[in-house]
């Protein structure tokens, strides 16, 4: 089965930094629409994320669980959208500014490692390889390209700074879109 594996911050709702109530999550213009195109396309939509704010002690696993709940609710009331699947990594390193006992380590599943890719596709039998990653940052492109996923880099959230070599490093996605509708319009096209 094909999948669109999408970041969260930046490229499904806007980035503002670590969110620390629920209600300030909001969804980026015309995100709901573009993941229901996918849904009608019969695409298998995942949302793979690194989400350190437990990890640095800012708040509980459970808030972040509260604000892909939001997520979702705002994708279906938007667009009738909705994600097949929900993975993120709430693992820091402690060199990296985890401090948090219970939430820091190194993971598999942090971004530009692989770990969330491998369990979705065992999980709901995906063939990566026809499998797309849309993301805003640098580590979203080496992600995919590290198991041989096709990125797609938005410039909406990091994605301008990336591509001026102001963010992160350098990278040479597959496409580049202005945002998740425009990448999802050049997917389903």
């Amino acid at each position: 089965m094909r999948a669109v594996f999408l970041d969260r911050d930046g490229v499904l709702n806007q980035e503002v930094g670590y969110i620390r109530q629920r209600h300030n999550l909001y969804l980026m213009p015309k995100a709901a629409e573009a993941v229901a195109l996918l849904n009608q396309a019969g695409w298998f939509t995942c949302l793979v994320s690194n989400q350190s704010g437990p990890a640095r002690g800012y708040y509980g696993q459970d808030h972040v669980d509260g604000l892909h709940q939001r997520l979702g609710e705002l994708l279906w009331q938007a667009a009738g959208a909705r994600l097949d699947s929900v993975s993120y990594c709430p693992y820091l390193s402690p060199q990296a500014g985890g401090v948090s006992p219970s939430h820091t380590r190194w993971s598999t599943w942090r971004k530009p490692n692989t770990g969330m890719f491998v369990q979705a596709a065992w999980r709901y039998d995906l063939e990566l390889g026809q499998c797309f990653m849309v993301g805003d940052k640098a580590t979203d492109v080496d992600m995919a390209h590290n198991a041989g996923v096709r990125a797609v880099l938005v410039t909406s959230g990091f994605g301008e700074r990336v591509l001026g070599g102001d963010y992160q490093h350098t990278v040479k996605p597959d496409f580049v879109a202005p945002d998740l509708w425009g990448a999802v319009n050049w997917l389903v096209g």
